[in-house]
């Protein structure tokens, strides 16, 4: 078989043409850009990262390739968006997306990803409205992948897993929302404060209902394994230990119970549930402390009785 030598000068000659070769292409992607050409655009940028990745005189025009290709692809969604073909509009901010990851552009991805999500948002509305919430949720999980921040989109989520009876999801998601602190956060966060208190409640009648005393704390540890002090799991641990009358635990528990509240009726009602366990204890000054900690609520009342009979 002959060797095939090829010249220094020819190999020198090739390069040179394939540099036009991206140079001429780069151009023309740049007027597809610029004429509003999404479309065309991006697939002259492609052939220019595909063409150019290993020619460093086109590493200038490879780079800007890589970050105008997502938006291509970003403005392709768009228009989609402008025609209600939102299957079309998800494919191109995926894409976009996907590429702004590739290449870097994590402003560029948390947009695309932004407009998935909503799109999402949207595809599951009808379900939702409808309530048919295993559907509903299928679709929200992935919007709420590309975007946790959309706290709108999350609510329905977490509304979803609990009407489905997936409780322990359901307060994943409300625990994520309830802890954003940025203002504009701030009406959705107390939204899931107050939705997770709801199920929350629900479930423990329906426990209580069933006198399952020690499904209610299980419950109660396992929310609190993820968040130590959640102020609504360590109430309900506590008046769960003071309805099985296990007294040790309630007094084991009962300050940390209270140090975690943030109402002061919630913490006057953990104060009456450690007086009540150290009066049936008999350990008087201690429940004498703790009654007098009482002092807002239902449980107030019922601490000025208490206390009136352990001072006589």
């Amino acid at each position: 078989m002959k060797k095939i030598f090829v010249s220094a000068l020819a190999l020198m000659a090739a390069m040179s043409l394939s540099a036009q070769d991206v140079t001429t292409i780069f151009n023309e992607a740049g007027a597809a850009f610029n004429a509003k050409d999404f479309a065309g655009a991006a697939a002259k940028f492609e052939q220019v990262i595909d063409l150019g990745m290993d020619n460093e005189e086109a590493a200038a025009q490879v780079a800007t390739a890589k970050s105008t290709l997502p938006k291509c692809y970003f403005y392709l969604g768009g228009a989609a968006i402008k025609t209600k073909n939102y299957d079309e509009a998800l494919k191109n901010f995926e894409k976009s997306a996907e590429l702004a990851e590739l290449y870097g552009d994590m402003t560029q991805m948390g947009k695309s990803n932004g407009w998935v999500a909503k799109i999402y948002q949207l595809q599951g509305g009808e379900a939702f409205n409808n309530k048919d919430y295993v559907t509903a949720a299928g679709i929200f999980e992935k919007g709420y992948k590309a975007d946790p921040d959309n706290t709108a989109m999350a609510l329905n989520l977490a509304m979803s897993y609990c009407e489905m009876g997936e409780y322990e999801k359901g307060m994943d998601i409300y625990e994520a929302i309830a802890a954003k602190t940025h203002p504009k956060y701030a009406d959705d966060a107390a939204t899931a404060k107050k939705m997770m208190a709801l199920y929350t409640n629900n479930k423990v009648a329906e426990l209580q209902q069933a006198g399952d005393f020690d499904g209610i704390i299980t419950m109660a540890d396992a929310q609190l394994e993820k968040n130590p002090t959640s102020a609504l799991f360590q109430n309900v641990r506590l008046q769960a230990y003071a309805n099985k009358k296990a007294y040790d635990k309630v007094i084991e528990l009962g300050q940390a119970a209270a140090d975690a509240q943030t109402e002061e009726e919630d913490r006057s009602l953990m104060y009456y549930l450690l007086g009540a366990a150290y009066n049936a204890k008999e350990m008087k000054p201690q429940a004498i402390a703790a009654f007098q900690k009482v002092t807002a609520g239902a449980a107030a009342e019922n601490a000025k009785t208490a206390l009136a009979e352990l001072q006589k």
